[in-house]
């Protein structure tokens, strides 16, 4: 360590020492020793301990330097080696679904077409006829075949059951289910996709017909039910070092769950909540102002635990669906896939530009964060367009705009994002689970543009690491899955699920991967000051792992697991081997 930053430390110790009154009579009330502390701050410092004051780190330095803080009151814990990195956060999730989809019964996780009947087949040998069997999460991207499975396929395994497989922005129902919902051939109703020679009901459904299906209606959950879900998925996170999240679909009332957990001493993470604006039944924008001043706070409001986050919109669809809004058209290998017989179909778009000028414009003035799903490189270009419109207006720069997905980024755009400061809400699990697919489908050319982590950071676009978690529990076959460390070892290695290294060139080093999941989400939440890394003054977030995630063999990233969490100073999870060797 140079000299020069041991004398900050110093200062800094000895400026914090005083400020929460950490004299003999007062000690530390933690202290962590003998580890490899990596701090995360401005010069990467590595240091062996860190101690704490009520909810704020005090100190960082050498083990004899922290060791002579301890009063007869401090809990020291040696680590015996282990990293310690700053708490891990997850920049895009969706843990309120997440919480409570396995409640009553398991997620099936499948890879094939053949899986997938199987589970199907399973299902009917437990439910009675009639009975709804639902997938409530599916992307046919993802099943080894790259297909949907044929409306023949799903009536052979349950003739006599309604199916209906979720895709979010589309999906699949048999025909007992087309009976059922009262669809027939001479139905004319959005989003239900027909045989372009015979007319029929191909089964393929997009989002717009979903309203349309005759679904059972679910047994509500009591609120208090909801919290405990919501509280038992949030240790869930803890046990992989998360400390922060931000919540990325969601409403006032959900924001209430974790105020309430907060108030009753049981929220394990801190919690950047963005809210999503519905598209108008009408076309005026001044209903949508009114929806947005109805809520009566903005980017920011709340406290350490919980704040409220950005304005978002849902642009478009999905890429797993062929929904997305693309540069250029799908391409003639989706047809197979998504059901698509228009040569020139690009994709959805949920808003106009002219509804996400407006929006976007009112958000930079009134200081909101705005963002947007967007998850074809078309909706990219598109809220690219409007963010440089509206910063000719009023710089968009310290409003932090982002986009969430993107996905697809030309040297264009990552060049415009540069120059406006719009950040890249990215999610790592989609290249790990569907690059291959991609590649398949846009061919050699156009996936050179997918999740191009190296190109970003080289421009200097801050990108933000999150996972974009949906159903299930497990952290690996969870959709998507929300382990951070598989998300770093994949953008390290640009390894994906079916073990292809696709544009080793836009390999990132562990160094930044790990900023992506610390300092950078703390930007991405205007709380850089406070947390994201070890540093005298902030949050005492850390994270102890089971590994050494800058020098082990690459290809034990992904198995690294925190040994113990802790969240203000307090430990909210240890594991069984915690610090054995």
């Amino acid at each position: 360590m140079k000299i020069k930053t041991k004398l900050l430390l110093a200062v800094q110790t000895n400026l914090l020492l005083l400020l929460f009154g950490c004299t003999p009579a007062s000690s530390p009330d933690l202290i962590l020793l003998n580890g490899k502390i990596i701090t995360v701050d401005q010069k990467s410092t590595i240091v062996q301990a860190v101690a704490v004051k009520n909810d704020k780190i005090i100190a960082v330095g050498s083990n004899d330097e922290i060791r002579k803080l301890a009063g007869s009151a401090t809990k020291v814990i040696d680590v015996k080696g282990k990293t310690v990195v700053p708490g891990l956060n997850d920049a895009h999730l969706h843990p309120e679904t997440a919480s409570v989809s396995e409640l009553n019964e398991k997620f099936p996780d499948v890879h094939t077409i053949a899986d997938l009947l199987s589970w199907i087949k399973s299902e009917t040998a437990i439910k009675k006829p009639g009975e709804w069997i639902i997938m409530p999460k599916i992307f046919f991207t993802r099943l080894r075949e790259l297909r949907q499975p044929s409306l023949a396929e799903l009536d052979s395994v349950a003739p006599l059951h309604p199916v209906f497989l979720n895709g979010t922005y589309g999906g699949m129902i048999n025909s007992c289910a087309i009976k059922v919902s009262q669809i027939s051939k001479g139905t004319d109703l959005p989003g239900f996709i027909k045989d372009k020679k015979t007319g029929e009901l191909t089964g393929y459904v997009r989002a717009a017909a979903f309203k349309q299906i005759k679904l059972p209606k679910e047994n509500p959950l009591t609120y208090q039910e909801k919290l405990d879900a919501l509280q038992a998925m949030l240790s869930r996170y803890n046990q992989l070092g998360i400390t922060s999240i931000c919540s990325g679909d969601n409403d006032k009332n959900n924001f209430k769950m974790y105020q309430d957990l907060h108030k009753a001493g049981k929220l394990t993470v801190r919690v950047f909540q963005n809210i999503v604006l519905p598209k108008p039944t009408t076309k005026s924008f001044s209903h949508l102002v009114d929806s947005i001043k109805a809520l009566d706070y903005v980017t920011g409001k709340g406290d350490e635990w919980t704040r409220i986050g950005a304005l978002k919109l849902i642009l478009d669809g999905g890429i797993l669906t062929g929904t997305a809004y693309m540069r250029e058209p799908w391409g003639s290998k989706a047809g197979s896939i998504f059901g698509i017989t228009d040569t020139t179909y690009r994709g959805i778009l949920n808003f106009t530009r002219e509804e996400v000028l407006a929006i976007a414009k009112y958000a930079n003035e009134n200081n909101w964060k705005f963002t947007a799903h967007s998850t074809g490189g078309g909706g990219v270009d598109l809220l690219l367009s409007v963010y440089d419109e509206v910063n000719k207006i009023k710089p968009i720069k310290e409003r932090r705009f982002s986009i969430i997905h993107g996905n697809f980024y030309t040297k264009d755009a990552i060049e415009k994002m540069k120059r406006l400061g719009v950040y890249a809400d990215a999610q790592p699990a989609w290249f790990y689970k569907d690059a291959d697919a991609m590649k398949y489908i846009l061919g050699d050319e156009r996936i050179k543009t997918f999740h191009p982590y190296r190109s970003l950071l080289d421009a200097g676009v801050m990108v933000n690491g999150g996972s974009d978690h949906m159903i299930g529990w497990d952290s690996f076959t969870a959709v998507n899955p929300y382990n951070p460390f598989l998300a770093m070892w994949s953008v390290v290695t640009r390894t994906t699920e079916r073990g292809t290294v696709i544009l080793p060139e836009e390999a990132i080093t562990r160094e930044e991967a790990l900023k992506m999941y610390t300092i950078n989400n703390a930007f991405a939440s205007f709380e850089e000051n406070i947390k994201g890394s070890i540093e005298p003054g902030k949050l005492a977030d850390m994270a102890v792992l089971s590994n050494d995630i800058y020098n082990c063999p690459a290809e034990q990233i992904k198995d690294i697991v925190a040994e113990m969490t802790i969240v203000g100073g307090k430990v909210v999870y240890t594991s069984e081997r915690a610090f054995s060797k």
